[in-house]
């Protein structure tokens, strides 16, 4: 296959030297020298980064050429603990930068932001997950958190959490402001680090699902997907045709069920709390039929590496199709009256904007992304089965702002009922048992298919990312998981400016980032 010097490939091919047993996409490592070319190339905007780990003495970068849909691996060993700065080019690598060096103790040079960031300082060990965790001082005591100075006259600053009011995650909020306009917003997460990674590393494949499952519970069919495809990937396997199928139901489920959550939210914090009892309706139904179909309102460990722990329901097939045409009935009339309630389009026109070149600079997908101008959706580039034999389209606005943002997931609403009618009506069988369902196993780990994996999946909120590495005892060597909101969350930070203090949750439920899926 002929490689354009100037590709992606072409240009990691000649900085760097070809991994084996990395699939579905290579893998390079390469040398310091070879590092900073690819830095000084990727100053210029070339390239989206869609992910950048580390482990006890190396550091990789996964990039992807968004024309040709071209990914690769970038990896650097760290034999002194230090590599140059990603995130000096890159605004988007800081916060992974700052969870690298928490983690695993590397240092990135010349980095613009050395502060901690999963690490709060209550930790009995610095490094926890470096080849030599350096014990804490005991007992550890944390240090005030050095927030980022801000002059001008008239500035007062108001901190919001990390405990809110409601089930609402933790997280720390840190406005400042001249009179009700926020000057600058910066936020403090990492307070339900569950040390997932970690907790990853020596247990069997079919075990760690269960963990990447509980990533983020809102992303739960997801974060299962891209994990079972990435040790797929990794060991060669081919997951049977039905359950490929099954897969694409639950994740349509899954992003139907979060958009109508996430519409009533918005509106309620717009003072509007009809539309949030009657979104909650429409999503009570799609969770309803998720239980009848797989037993679990949020299907969670009902994708396993090698295919699904069950099959649908022998109803739920009617189901999903009765499902779809109740939503095709109820939810149009619900979206006329937001477009016609001009009280709520007075607080969503105009709030809360992200730019199209603030977007295309920290990679953003989902619906913040589709909002501001990118077309980007893992289920078309790179693709993945089924979604390369079914027909739908990819929303996109310009204008960036909440009421977009409200917008692409209504239209992703109405794709996603299409999808779950084609799939229905499509979906290959397979044999039943004397109870209806027909459980398909785990296709076994052996030596010979020891390897490593990666897969990029489209959650509700954007691409899901999973990297395993899988060892020749079965059992998960490391593991990355990067939910879309790493790279949603900054730029929630931007949408706030210059705008007021009241309309922060407003913003905030426009994006709805998972604290949970960002802090591992």
């Amino acid at each position: 296959m002929h490689v354009e010097e100037d590709s992606l490939h072409g240009v990691l091919g000649r900085i760097g030297r070809p991994v084996a047993d990395h699939r579905p996409w290579p893998r390079y490592t390469t040398t310091p020298d070879g590092w900073r070319a690819l830095l000084d190339t990727l100053a210029g905007n070339r390239w989206t980064l869609v992910g950048l780990w580390g482990e006890p003495g190396a550091v990789h970068v996964a990039l992807r050429e968004d024309l040709s849909g071209d990914l690769g691996v970038v990896s650097l060993d760290c034999p002194d603990g230090r590599f140059p700065s990603v995130g000096a080019v890159r605004p988007a690598a800081i916060r992974p930068e700052r969870v690298i060096r928490d983690l695993f103790g590397l240092v990135p040079e010349g980095a613009p932001d050395g502060r901690p960031w999963l690490d709060h300082g209550v930790w009995g060990v610095r490094a926890p997950l470096a080849a030599a965790p350096v014990p804490a001082a005991a007992p550890p005591l944390p240090e005030p958190y050095p927030v980022l100075p801000v002059e001008g006259e008239g500035l007062h600053q108001i901190p919001v959490g990390p405990v809110h009011a409601g089930i609402i995650e933790p997280g720390h909020f840190r406005f400042t402001a001249n009179g009700e306009t926020v000057v600058r917003l910066e936020e403090r997460l990492g307070y339900v680090h569950k040390g997932i990674e970690g907790l990853m590393r020596g247990r069997t494949v079919a075990d760690a699902a269960r963990l990447a499952a509980r990533l983020s519970g809102d992303s739960t069919v997801a974060g299962s997907l891209a994990y079972a495809r990435a040790v797929e990937a990794a060991l060669e396997v081919t997951p049977p045709p039905r359950a490929v199928w099954l897969r694409a139901l639950m994740a349509e489920l899954e992003r139907i069920a979060n958009h109508l959550g996430d519409i009533g939210a918005i509106c309620n914090d717009a003072a509007f709390a009809f539309m949030l009892a009657e979104m909650g309706r429409l999503r009570e139904a799609v969770l309803s039929t998720a239980d009848a179909c797989f037993g679990h309102r949020l299907m969670m460990d009902r994708i396993v590496p090698g295919g699904v722990a069950v099959d649908i329901a022998p109803d739920g097939p009617a189901r999903v199709l009765e499902l779809a045409a109740e939503l095709r009935r109820r939810f149009p009339p619900l979206v006329r009256i937001y477009d016609d309630k001009a009280s709520l389009q007075d607080r969503t026109v105009g709030t809360g904007t992200v730019s199209v070149g603030l977007a295309n600079r920290f990679g953003a997908g989902g619906h913040v992304g589709r909002a501001s101008g990118r077309g980007g959706d893992a289920r078309r580039s790179p693709s993945y089965p089924p979604y390369d034999d079914l027909e739908f389209e990819v929303p996109v606005l310009t204008e960036g702002d909440v009421n977009a943002r409200v917008w692409i997931r209504i239209r992703e609403v109405e794709q996603s009922l299409g999808l779950l009618e084609q799939i229905v009506r499509r979906m290959p069988g397979v044999p039943r048992d004397v109870a209806g369902t027909t459980p398909l196993p785990l296709v076994p780990v052996t030596a010979d298919r020891a390897g490593e994996g990666m897969a990029l999946v489209e959650a509700f909120r954007g691409e899901m990312l999973v990297w395993v590495r899988v060892g020749a005892d079965g059992t998960v060597d490391r593991c990355h998981l990067r939910d879309a909101s790493w790279f949603q969350w900054p730029l929630l930070e931007a949408a706030i400016e210059g705008n007021i203090v009241a309309d922060f949750p407003l913003c905030n439920k426009s994006f709805n980032c998972s604290y949970s899926g960002h802090d591992l």
